[in-house]
């Protein structure tokens, strides 16, 4: 412990002001979206076109491509839930198990197929967790903008995993935002759980 707490704070005298910014904007991000407030969506696309950067750094390939996804899926995610369904608000919804077993499916598919480009012709850290982590967050992503309450259980697989990976790149003060999304997940899924109407709710 002795040892991680020394590392940590190593790290945080190196870590630079990008970083720091990028990591700030991502929770100002996670906390609007538990709100469900549309500004979540301007702090999310300032912070992953930060975080492109960064991880392109650590040598996180994929990693720096989702985050140039997720700026991209910022704008979409604005354009959705302003526009909503029917000119009205965007609801909380569900989707069928069949559903998420259809993304899984599609992510292990994807992810083997990057896993073998990033070994064969980059020197990826850790090629095929960084590719299952990519895809998943793909997926998971388009569920926020959706409005998908599970997009929350997928979060909450893909941060554990993503905890560990950054970690063994020395990215600790993204290790660190990664813990505080762990806490921040269980509340969003309280608080979204909150919104289902109550027909959607019972079937869950």
């Amino acid at each position: 412990m002795q040892v991680l707490s020394v590392q940590l704070l190593s790290a945080w005298r190196d870590t630079s002001g990008i970083e720091i910014i990028a990591a700030a904007l991502a929770v100002v991000y996670l906390v609007l979206a538990i709100r469900q407030r549309l500004a979540c969506w301007l702090a999310a696309f300032v912070s992953s076109a930060l975080y492109v950067w960064v991880l392109f750094g650590a040598h996180l390939y994929m990693e720096s491509a989702l985050n140039a996804f997720y700026a991209v899926m910022a704008i979409y995610g604005y354009w959705q839930w302003r526009r909503g369904r029917g000119g009205g608000a965007l609801a909380v919804s569900r989707w069928p198990l069949a559903r998420h077993w259809a993304g899984t499916v599609g992510v292990v598919a994807l992810s083997g197929i990057s896993w073998y480009f990033l070994r064969r012709f980059t020197p990826a850290a850790w090629p095929f967790m960084d590719s299952m982590v990519t895809w998943s967050s793909v997926f998971a992503t388009f569920l926020v903008a959706r409005k998908v309450y599970e997009n929350w259980h997928w979060w909450l697989v893909i941060d554990s995993v993503s905890l560990c990976l950054y970690f063994t790149r020395g990215l600790y003060l993204t290790m660190l935002l990664f813990s505080l999304y762990l806490v921040l997940i269980a509340i969003g899924m309280r608080q979204w759980r909150r919104t289902l109407p109550a027909a959607v709710y019972a079937a869950g």
